[in-house]
């Protein structure tokens, strides 16, 4: 059987990554901390569950955490109106699906916000399966999400698609070989460094891999 492919969401199939960064400053902001953008960019891909506390420390996640959480969910929802998928995201789903490969997508985010993405792919009927937070305890760069793509998947052997080092490290603590995406804005030294086995510019750049050497 051909290896499951595990795809990352935001950042790697929408271009999302910097309406994050917007939403979480603002949520910061809303709670009298200031946080650079830079700063934060640098942590897109990484759970909110860790986000707040690599930023302000283990007292303001104990007393605001899930306040400021909630604020940079509300502040994103005014933004994922602007949000479009990846230059052919949706052509790399369908490349995978065609060689045989299951396909599930990886994502924590809301349900409501990976029903909204499915329907901007246009790849509802393409995907086997996927996750949302309601399926892990711990986020990226814990394995949670990726072993549960596997168990989803029914697969022995899968390959990671993202576009951060989270992603990667979260795959490789899942002993899953992980492909990077230059589509998050993190670099591909920064991505081969936390582990991935490849990296490529774009989902296109990876499809076209795809003719000349499969996913395994």
């Amino acid at each position: 059987m051909p290896a499951a492919a595990i795809l990352d969401v935001d950042g790697t199939l929408v271009d999302t990554n910097y309406q994050h960064v917007v939403a979480w400053q603002r949520a910061f902001r809303d709670h009298g901390l200031a946080v650079a953008a830079w700063r934060i960019h640098r942590h897109i891909g990484m759970g909110g569950d860790k986000l707040v506390e690599a930023f302000v420390g283990v007292e303001v996640e104990g007393r605001d955490g899930d306040r400021i959480r909630a604020a940079e969910e509300r502040f994103y929802g005014g933004l994922i109106d602007e949000v479009e998928p990846i230059a052919g995201a949706r052509e790399l789903v369908a490349a995978l699906k065609g060689r045989g490969h299951t396909v599930i997508l990886a994502s924590s985010a809301k349900d409501e916000e990976v029903e909204h993405y499915l329907d901007l792919l246009g790849i509802r009927e393409l995907v086997d399966d996927w996750t949302t937070s309601r399926d892990v305890e711990e986020t990226k760069p814990a394995p949670d999400l990726v072993a549960v793509a596997m168990r989803k998947a029914g697969a022995l052997s899968a390959v990671m698609v993202g576009d951060t080092t989270w992603d990667v490290e979260s795959a490789g603590r899942a002993e899953v070989k992980a492909i990077g995406l230059l589509t998050g804005g993190i670099s591909e030294a920064e991505l081969r460094g936390a582990g991935a086995v490849d990296v490529f510019a774009s989902p296109d750049a990876l499809r076209e891999r795809l003719d000349v050497t499969p996913l395994r």
